[in-house]
């Protein structure tokens, strides 16, 4: 056994879950969302779903890395799909009212949300495919055993960084008042809207590769 090697992927998964925790995306501004309309809970659920969408795709990167480079037309669905769930929850932002601290809605509805919303961020794919695949292949010839600490390291780190980020925005269980309310999720929505854009972009991008 290379504790070396394991030691080295096991600190690289949690410096790339924070990272990716911390780092403004799709999933990162659902989080945010759902915790100011739904409550802690929601916010909690949805930082959770990496569970459901990065641990397949970190199995998926190990073997289809290669292939999918060779396949803009994947991508380019993700990306235009993506854009429009984000232009959708996005607008609702501008709509949603404050929730009721002593309510105890069914966050199941947030999970799901927070699922679909990676499911359909083509960097989640792109990191995948392009980072965290190759990495993980090239530890596994040395250490078979460095590839699964490194995937279980940035799971745990980048929900705990999320729901840390859910917490906060909830102010640790009090609730913001309805001004700044308001003003968080304006932002939340615009910037949902901006990576709608940004996904779009992409789709664009790739246009030519696909038709």
């Amino acid at each position: 056994m290379d504790t070396e090697v394991i030691a080295q992927m096991a600190a690289a998964g949690i410096a790339l879950g924070i990272i990716e925790g911390i780092k403004p995306g799709p999933l990162l501004a659902m989080v945010i969302r759902e915790s100011l309309s739904k409550g802690l809970k929601a916010g909690m659920w949805t930082a959770a779903a990496p569970i459901f969408t990065d641990g397949p795709m970190i199995i998926a990167s190990l073997f289809l890395a290669s292939w999918m480079a060779t396949q803009p037309s994947v991508l380019f669905s993700i990306s235009l799909l993506g854009a429009l769930f984000l232009i959708k929850m996005g607008i609702e932002c501008f709509s949603l009212e404050p929730p009721d601290p002593d309510a105890d809605p069914d966050p199941s509805g947030s999970f799901k949300r927070g699922v679909m919303t990676n499911l359909l961020n083509p960097n989640v794919y792109m990191f995948w495919f392009l980072i965290g695949g190759p990495l993980m292949a090239s530890a596994a010839e040395q250490e078979p055993l460095a590839p699964v600490l490194y995937a279980i390291c940035f799971l745990i780190t980048i929900i705990l960084v999320k729901a840390s980020i859910a917490w906060l925005f909830v102010g640790g269980g009090s609730w913001v008042s309805y001004d700044l309310y308001r003003i968080a999720m304006v932002i939340c929505g615009w910037a949902m809207l901006g990576f709608a854009v940004s996904f779009a972009y992409q789709a664009y991008g790739l246009y030519p590769d696909v038709f």
